[in-house]
């Protein structure tokens, strides 16, 4: 089936996202540069009309290995080669990162590469792994963006809540600066301890919100709504849905030490979000599921504002 994906490697075992191919450790930032197929490099050239005449204002964006255009970008666009990035986050996270996936969507316009933070957070009495995703794009539709996201280890759920009260992304465009302003990334560390603070709090409070299995069932409800006037497939397949997620609520084995509470149910949530299927399977949904470690899941979001209701 064709996606998006153009390369990708994953350590040992096929992550939630399902795509990639397998290496046996975490990679340093030169292994992971050749194995996740991102070493090469963007070059600018100025676009002419069909008679040779200069378009000012713009360039466009090519890829040394294959001459592909990868994007028209205006003249102040600032390249941040693959390499660059890669070294950034070497900086960023010190001697001995390694790196846990890195791969390039949309014939290159888009890369990415994940390394686990080297601090280990104990929420909730559970073992949440932080990792630094970082993402640019060289086709000059998107920022650069550097993202905190938490990992529930015991089944790899991811469990970036959107907080009111600590951010856990830094972004910038490719105007300016880069180095300056790739030095001003590093703050994303800080926001990453913060916010892990402040998720920490937030599981001890959401498990002190005891849910009745009434409240949860409509919760479930809530979450995954039905039509007014659901035809038969889209009434099976609502109820298929809600079923899987009562499932992973009531029945899950990771959660049998976790009481019924709003904490469970936002476990239960993420766990349908990363894991589960879509109704309708398009050809790239494993790389929107991926791209959701960095911009968060709507899904869970919205798990998350339901359950404010019963605080």
């Amino acid at each position: 089936m064709a996606h998006n994906l153009e390369s990708m490697f994953y350590v040992r075992v096929a992550p939630w996202h399902g795509l990639g191919v397998c290496v046996e450790e975490a990679l340093t930032s030169g292994d992971a540069l050749r194995e996740s197929g991102l070493d090469w490099n963007v070059f600018q050239r100025p676009i002419l009309t069909d008679d040779q005449m200069l378009i000012p204002g713009y360039k466009v964006n090519i890829r040394d290995t294959d001459n592909r255009i990868l994007g028209v970008v205006s003249d102040r666009y600032k390249i941040v080669q693959n390499h660059e990035a890669f070294a950034f986050v070497d900086a960023l996270l010190g001697e001995g990162v390694r790196f846990e996936t890195a791969g390039s969507l949309h014939e290159g316009r888009k890369v990415w590469m994940l390394a686990k933070l080297p601090n280990s957070y104990s929420l909730g009495g559970e073992e949440i792994a932080p990792y630094l995703v970082f993402s640019n794009s060289h086709d000059g539709n998107s920022s650069i963006r550097v993202a905190m996201t938490p990992i529930r280890v015991v089944c790899q759920n991811t469990l970036n809540l959107a907080l009111n009260n600590a951010k856990r992304m830094w972004s910038t465009v490719h105007v300016g600066n880069m180095q300056d302003k790739l030095e001003i990334a590093q703050n994303t560390l800080l926001l990453a301890d913060k916010y892990m603070g402040k998720l920490g709090d937030e599981f001890n409070r959401l498990s002190q919100i005891s849910l009745p299995d009434t409240k949860v069932m409509k919760y479930i409800e809530m979450l995954l709504p039905m039509d007014e006037d659901p035809t038969e497939i889209h009434q099976r397949n609502i109820e298929r849905v809600r079923d899987d997620l009562k499932i992973r609520y009531f029945d899950a084995p990771d959660l049998e030490h976790v009481g019924r509470n709003a904490y469970r149910f936002i476990c239960a949530v993420s766990d349908f979000a990363t894991h589960t299927e879509p109704l309708r399977k398009t050809a790239n949904y494993r790389e929107n599921v991926f791209s959701k470690t960095i911009d968060g899941n709507p899904l869970i979001d919205k798990a998350y504002a339901i359950v404010q209701e019963a605080a």
